[in-house]
């Protein structure tokens, strides 16, 4: 592990190129907390050529990049993370694609020792590379990415950059969508709360966020809609849902907490929102590749329980 104690210069090499500078200090700076990652950023802290630059700043082959000295983690009560294998939708040489259970977070942090990633690999040693292309809410369940070659996360983060990845959930929500299909374009913002909770909200001075709803099945009080991203936003089904009167069953941060209660006492424990297709262009070949997910078990079950 590189010795973090004191300030030191690191020169991006072509296979850093393209990788967001935060992520990259995450994978360089082992052991030191993502809070403390985006604090030196956010400070000015950290400088490519001898400038600062926000988390999103793409680096390119030859940036220079200062890290000042950093103290990492107290790990010695944090549990080591635990070898689990989830279900393989997809696997080659390129990328893994595997199926997510809900209630378990993608990556490590907010109080949570370990995720996803931390796990498997965990459970693949052997493994040189394995990074996350992109993420899912800890309480969303179904498709997930991750790449095995840094050529192939690029790939992956261009293609989801420039909206060349078709994504579609299931969502079960409360009240009857008239609408077949119903394309919604509201701008969302993120916001801190008074405990220091991170939020997003529909505000006119927030990010482009777009949104396809489609019915797929209308039930006395509630719909379940499928919702196509046109934009990757965070929350971004769940608030702009919210946001129009039609919160995601079983949706702790949005949701009807009242709506929420009857619901668990039927049977929902968990939010009903599913990651069930990705559409894109495989990252080394292009050929194009459509996955899917079937509705777990459990929210099956639930909804063949619900009056018509």
């Amino acid at each position: 592990m590189k010795d973090l104690s004191n300030a030191f210069a690191v020169e991006v090499d072509s296979g850093s190129e393209g990788q967001r500078v935060d992520n990259f200090l995450l994978r360089i700076c082992r052991g030191v907390p993502r809070s403390h990652i985006y604090r030196i950023l956010r400070t000015g802290e950290v400088r490519v050529n001898s400038a600062r630059v926000d988390a999103t700043y793409r680096l390119q082959a030859g940036d220079r990049v200062r890290v000042p000295p950093m103290r990492p983690a107290d790990r010695s009560h944090k549990p080591a993370p635990r070898p689990v294998e989830l279900p393989v939708v997809f696997e080659d040489e390129a990328m893994l694609v595997v199926d997510k259970p809900s209630g378990t977070a993608v990556h490590g942090g907010s109080g949570v020792s370990y995720g996803v990633i931390e796990s498997l690999r965990a459970a693949r040693p052997q493994s040189k590379f394995l990074e996350l292309a992109h993420r899912l809410d800890r309480e969303t369940s179904g498709l997930l990415v991750l790449a095995k070659k840094r050529s192939a996360l690029t790939a992956l983060h261009a293609a989801l950059r420039e909206g060349r990845v078709r994504k579609c959930y299931l969502a079960l929500v409360k009240g009857r969508w008239r609408d077949d299909k119903r394309r919604v374009d509201l701008p969302l913002k993120k916001y801190l709360t008074k405990s220091g909770e991170r939020r997003v909200s529909v505000d006119r001075e927030g990010r482009e966020s777009q949104t396809v709803f489609r019915r797929e099945r209308a039930f006395r009080d509630c719909t379940l809609l499928s919702a196509e991203l046109l934009t990757g936003r965070t929350h971004q089904i769940r608030v702009h849902l919210a946001h129009l009167g039609f919160p995601v069953a079983g949706d702790d941060k949005y949701g009807d907490f009242e709506l929420n209660r009857d619901l668990a006492r039927r049977g929902l424990k968990r939010m009903f929102l599913h990651a069930a297709e990705l559409e894109f262009g495989h990252p080394l070949s292009g050929e194009t590749m459509t996955l899917r997910s079937p509705l777990p078990e459990p929210l099956g079950r639930f909804l063949e329980s619900l009056p018509a």
